[in-house]
């Protein structure tokens, strides 16, 4: 008697991995130069950002490692550079290399949690006002509507100016940056939340949303489990846009005195500092962490404006 022919398995599913690699978002980025180098040099300054404490010839943050006799020394290539003070020194001795790598850390750990928490705040308002509708809609619409009049660069210096009157002046360093973050979180949710808005009144007509709630699904659960992941595609957009603007007015903020303390240096803190030194001829001080900066943000950038139109079906 023949034995029975073994049963096929069930091929596995691909991963997560594997079908990210075969979408038509990968071929896109593969296609695009440009996309590439942003993504190159994006991945480049995040890199040295966190291998900072590692690469970095001083702790610029600790006054221990600096020497007032190594103050104000040029760039390696001057005849009065000295190693291994590659781009010079400021006038406390400090390198400014190390400040660049440390100040870069700051700006995108600020910049990446005031996005977090601009998009929670943003998404959550979004998810709620398109989801109810009526009343609630309306009062939503209308803070975002008075917000959009003001420019959120003035939102941030009134949350900070509130918040250090209410704190009497004094601030340690963590709390200042816990404040530039709440201050960056207030000043970019209105994007999030109508862009939300609107995706949501479209999804919750849809018959996977009416489904839901007859087999009784609770308006939580319909929001996060169902509409939510259907409209993440422009708040990823959104959320990288942000990010460079999130360091730009970081940077401002400190360029204007009301940021960072000089004790914790972000990349504003170090150009406000080495502004001063413009004229005098130690153009090293604000001119390094000036070209970090706009290399950064011009990273981020068109990586999010590739991802914009990547992620637009009209232009596919």
């Amino acid at each position: 008697m023949a034995s029975p022919a073994p049963a096929l398995s069930a091929a596995a599913p691909p991963s997560r991995l594997a079908r990210f690699l075969d979408s038509d978002l990968f071929a896109n980025f593969k296609r695009s130069k440009l996309a590439m180098a942003a993504f190159a040099a994006t991945v480049l300054f995040v890199a040295l950002a966190l291998l900072a404490p590692v690469i970095s010839p001083q702790n610029p943050y600790d006054p221990a490692q600096l020497e007032l006799m190594n103050a104000s020394l040029p760039p390696i290539w001057y005849a009065d550079g000295q190693a291994p003070f590659l781009i010079g020194t400021d006038d406390q001795g400090r390198d400014v290399l190390s400040a660049v790598f440390y100040g870069m850390r700051l700006s995108l750990l600020v910049g990446v949690l005031g996005v977090l928490l601009s998009g929670f705040i943003g998404i959550g308002l979004g998810l709620i006002a398109g989801y109810a509708g009526g009343w609630v809609d309306t009062i939503i619409m209308r803070v975002a509507d008075v917000q959009l009049t003001f420019p959120a660069i003035l939102i941030a210096l009134i949350v900070d100016g509130v918040a250090k009157a209410v704190a009497g002046g004094h601030m340690e360093a963590d709390a200042q940056i816990a404040l530039i973050v709440v201050a960056i979180g207030l000043s970019f949710w209105v994007q999030y939340a109508r862009t939300v808005r609107g995706s949501v009144m479209v999804e919750k007509n849809k018959d996977y949303v009416q489904a839901g709630r007859l087999i009784g699904l609770s308006a939580p659960v319909i929001l996060t489990r169902h509409i939510l992941p259907n409209v993440t595609g422009p708040v990823f957009v959104i959320a990288t846009i942000n990010l460079a603007l999130a360091i730009i007015t970081e940077a401002t903020l400190s360029f204007l005195g009301t940021g960072l303390p000089e004790t914790m240096p972000s990349l504003g803190t170090l150009i406000r500092t080495g502004n001063r030194f413009l004229f005098s001829g130690e153009w090293w001080i604000v001119a390094f962490p000036g070209l970090a900066l706009a290399g950064l943000v011009l990273a981020i950038n068109l990586l999010g404006d590739w991802l914009r139109d990547a992620l637009n079906p009209k232009l596919q």
